[in-house]
């Protein structure tokens, strides 16, 4: 049997001034790339240098994790915005953090967007278009995840970029292979447990079951873990430990870096 491997990816860098979210120091010996809030949706320049500085320090891959404008929302509320503003906030928050990466010594690997942002790109090819374009002309090399089997890959492919489908261990499906609105119930998936199952049957069979039962395929070279549970290191650990013992290894997806 061939070699197994996923590359285990979270949500990091989201405090901001005094707020505090997520445990950072404590997810990041389970995951092999983070994404790095850029600003819009969270973080702050301090923020980003200090997740970066830790995440270089351990050899894990470092991405921007770039969003709409909206602090207040978490990102997560839906915006009407053109593939021109599309394209400049994502070579602003790109180049924001390549900036920092590079006073830390550090390089960054990927780009992926955030909540509201990332579903949109999913859906809507044009704006799809607008932000895989921003990363070739921001920070050539740079490897793409988005939603598996969304639009979103289709264009930083056109685009020239290296992409990485991903999925997702603590969200539930919809039939479609979209992800349940976080508005329904049984959007996130809370145990643990339950997730490291979804997790492992997604890089064994490429399958997942939706939430009506159905299934779904599912190619994915990268899994997300949010980072922004109360619960995020013990769940981050459960997960890893479920890889390990069943001999898949955890890898990021390397870019050219910039």
């Amino acid at each position: 049997m061939a070699a197994r491997s996923i590359d285990l990816n979270c949500d990091m860098g989201e405090s901001f001034g005094a707020w505090t979210m997520g445990q950072d120091e404590a997810v990041l010996p389970h995951v092999s790339s983070i994404n790095v809030a850029c600003g819009f949706h969270a973080g702050d320049p301090d923020v980003m240098l200090r997740t970066v500085r830790a995440a270089h320090a351990r050899g894990v891959a470092i991405g921007a994790h770039v969003s709409l404008p909206d602090l207040q929302g978490f990102g997560r509320r839906e915006m009407k915005v053109s593939p021109n503003e599309v394209y400049s906030l994502t070579a602003y928050q790109v180049g924001a953090l390549a900036g920092i990466a590079r006073a830390a010594g550090a390089r960054v690997n990927h780009v992926k967007a955030h909540g509201a942002l990332y579903n949109q790109l999913a859906r809507d090819a044009a704006l799809a278009r607008a932000h895989a374009e921003a990363v070739r002309d921001a920070a050539p090399g740079l490897v793409l995840y988005a939603l598996a089997g969304s639009v979103a890959l289709v264009a930083g492919r056109a685009a020239g970029l290296a992409v990485a489908g991903e999925a997702f261990a603590d969200r539930s499906y919809e039939a479609d292979g979209s992800l349940t609105p976080r508005s329904q119930p049984g959007a996130v998936i809370d145990d643990p447990e339950r997730a490291a199952a979804q997790l492992v049957a997604i890089v064994d069979t490429g399958k997942v079951f939706a939430r009506d039962g159905a299934i779904v395929a599912i190619d994915a070279q990268t899994i997300c873990v949010h980072g922004d549970r109360h619960d995020a290191a013990a769940f981050a650990r459960v997960l890893r430990g479920r890889l390990d013992a069943c001999g898949i290894a955890v890898r990021a997806v390397a870019g050219a870096a910039a």
